[in-house]
């Protein structure tokens, strides 16, 4: 009988030592609680997180439109200027290939040794007055400038009417009325057009 006692006290006591270590080793119901309060605040931290940065940034495009917006406009003041000159260039280089195609055809007909003396001299007098003509329109592009210091100035001339393109953001009318009057000394009375083209400053 003594023996069946102590068997179940040392049972009983086994396992009270062992429930013992049980609940000195398991988190207790508050700590529970607050490492689940921890961990959903986390992950609510990092959503919100997600979330400003798509907001601040969608996929990077907000910024880099930003960027783009930015340097769009520091384009646009450099495009107009650059047009500006483009267009001036490319007038010039029209007409100078155009008068340069009209003499190297007058020059074939010539080489073709199929013309009389008098067409001969005819082709050499037109090739001489496109020539005239170049000379004309430089000095007076370079005195047109430099009456009014103008950036640039084009001058063209084209059968009975010559053609001016001065490099300002506006012209006064006294303005207009000076350019045409020089146009007229050098190239007499011919109609003459006036334009400006704008620029950047």
């Amino acid at each position: 009988m003594l023996k069946k006692q102590t068997v179940w006290l040392l049972t009983m006591l086994s396992l009270m030592i062992v429930l013992s270590v049980y609940y000195m080793t398991s988190p207790s119901e508050d700590q529970v609680a607050l490492l689940y309060d921890e961990e959903e605040k986390n992950e609510e931290q990092a959503s919100t997180e997600e979330n400003t940065t798509e907001e601040t940034n969608p996929e990077g495009t907000m910024s880099e439109d930003g960027v783009v917006e930015t340097k769009g406009e520091e384009k646009g003041n450099v495009t107009s200027s650059v047009t500006s000159d483009e267009i001036f260039t490319a007038m010039r280089m029209q007409i100078e290939d155009s008068r340069s195609k009209t003499k190297e055809e007058l020059k074939d007909i010539m080489a073709s040794g199929q013309m009389s003396a008098s067409e001969v001299e005819s082709v050499v007098s037109e090739i001489r007055q496109l020539e005239e003509l170049s000379t004309k329109e430089k000095l007076l592009e370079q005195s047109i400038q430099a009456k009014a210091e103008y950036p640039d100035v084009l001058v063209r001339a084209e059968e009975n009417k010559v053609f001016v393109t001065v490099k300002a953001n506006e012209l006064s009318s006294s303005e207009t009325v000076q350019i045409m009057d020089m146009v007229q000394e050098e190239f007499g009375k011919r109609t003459v057009d006036v334009e400006f083209q704008p620029y950047a400053q």
